[in-house]
């Protein structure tokens, strides 16, 4: 088959060497020029993807993936489309800022010709795909979807620096407008990927048929948004064991020593873009969903939470110098989407603190490019915060920072006994 992917970014492009890997030929469309160009020199544009190194090394070079900024050069012929370009949500109103989706679709519908596939595998609020897409690209391409090219969602189910795993580990999920069409995208999946087998599963892992776009819509965002409603209900157990000096840890160690209970880890934050933002577009067509709202609510009060710990710990923040361990949303990825490093620096230089961040990923131009003062190990400071979880973090200890006089663990990661001698706060260990 021809296979286009639009959007080579941290998915896409992982996308577009797996689809090549099962001998397919394979074209990345992106507005990324600097991007396109990368591709092309078979060399990878970021770090963290184990695999993907070597993939392009050895596909770019034998012709069966390539690159293009035109959709004119990518899209006509092709037996399918994947679209994995970004959708984006207004911090204010919460609601979906379609332009990059509507744009790349457009382009693709401009060049589209009779006999496509196309799948949306960005995550998108129910029922986008039949009411905005279905008759976007049929306005514009002049062709009729189910007759002339047919139209699926598809979600992504991965995780960035694993998504070869996770494409074997995870049921592709499909959902279609009409049968056919359906039929076309299974027959599609199953030619360009390959699962793991799974006894704990209800039936073979593999392609799942949904039955509707709908519902393979509704399923990608109810599993995030499940995460994120149980991380809010673990931040408010281990807030409250705060209050009566109980280790939250130990409480949910016990509760999931039963199958019923799966409580997750609290935290001082939520980040990516995943967890803490398709709950947003879940409520933008079921606004009713109070615990929805509740809990993405409390996540984001997390970062001012664990602040205000460390300000009842030692006093007045004015002054005291205060580096923020971790830029990234999470240990290990070179990626700051909806970090907890943003209202955490936020609300410290707020109460007057002289805060620095460190990231042993990001250099300290790219610190800089954020607004952050860059730290460097060794220096003095007054407080420490981790925020990411990255694996350097877990061998630090007060030597690395003389003169501390707190650390605050916002994800329970470091070894207590590191730290002895200099008080260490971590939310919900009662302490």
């Amino acid at each position: 088959m021809k296979i286009a992917v639009i959007a080579t970014g941290k998915i896409g492009l992982p996308l577009a060497t797996q689809f090549a890997s099962m001998d397919h030929e394979v074209v990345g469309i992106d507005v990324n020029q600097a991007l396109v160009d990368c591709i092309n020199r078979a060399e990878e544009p970021f770090p963290g993807e184990f695999g993907l190194a070597e993939k392009l090394a050895d596909q770019v070079p034998a012709g069966k993936l390539r690159a293009t900024t035109d959709y004119a050069d990518g899209i006509p012929g092709a037996d399918a489309v994947v679209i994995v370009v970004p959708l984006l949500v207004d911090e204010e109103t919460w609601q979906p800022d379609f332009k990059w989706m509507d744009a790349a679709t457009r382009s693709l519908a401009e060049h589209l010709t009779p006999g496509t596939l196309i799948s949306y595998e960005t995550t998108l609020p129910v029922g986008t795909t039949r009411n905005r897409w279905k008759p976007l690209i049929e306005e514009v391409s002049g062709l009729t979807e189910g007759e002339d090219f047919h139209l699926v969602f598809s979600p992504e189910r991965v995780l960035t620096g694993r998504v070869y795993e996770d494409l074997k580990k995870y049921p592709k999920l499909v959902g279609g407008l009409n049968e056919a069409g359906t039929k076309k995208a299974i027959e599609f999946y199953e030619q360009v990927l390959t699962f793991n087998e799974r006894d704990d599963l209800p039936r073979a892992n593999g392609v799942w048929d949904m039955g509707t776009a709908e519902a393979a819509e509704m399923a990608k965002l109810a599993e995030t948004t499940y995460r994120d409603v149980n991380i809010g209900l673990a931040n408010q157990f281990a807030r409250y064991a705060d209050t009566i000096g109980v280790d939250v840890y130990k409480v949910i160690e016990a509760c999931n020593s039963q199958p019923f209970s799966h409580i997750h880890r609290p935290g001082i934050a939520v980040g990516g873009h995943c967890i803490p933002v398709y709950p947003r577009l879940y409520l933008s067509t079921d606004p009713a969903a109070d615990i929805v709202r509740t809990a993405r609510n409390y996540n984001a009060t997390m970062p001012n939470y664990v602040v205000d710990r460390v300000e009842q710990t030692i006093g007045d923040l004015a002054g005291q110098r205060i580096v923020v361990l971790g830029a990234s949303y999470r240990g290990g990825v070179k990626e700051t989407a909806v970090s907890g490093v943003f209202p955490t620096v936020a609300e410290l230089t707020k109460r007057g603190a002289v805060v620095t961040v460190h990231d042993p990923v990001f250099s300290d131009e790219e610190l800089a490019a954020f607004g952050f003062t860059s730290h460097k190990i060794g220096d003095a400071v007054d407080v420490a915060i981790l925020q990411a979880d990255h694996a350097e973090y877990r061998a630090f200890g007060p030597a690395d920072f003389p003169e501390i006089k707190l650390f605050a663990d916002g994800r329970n990661y470091t070894d207590p006994a590191a730290w002895k001698g200099v008080p260490r706060i971590v939310i919900g260990a009662g302490n």
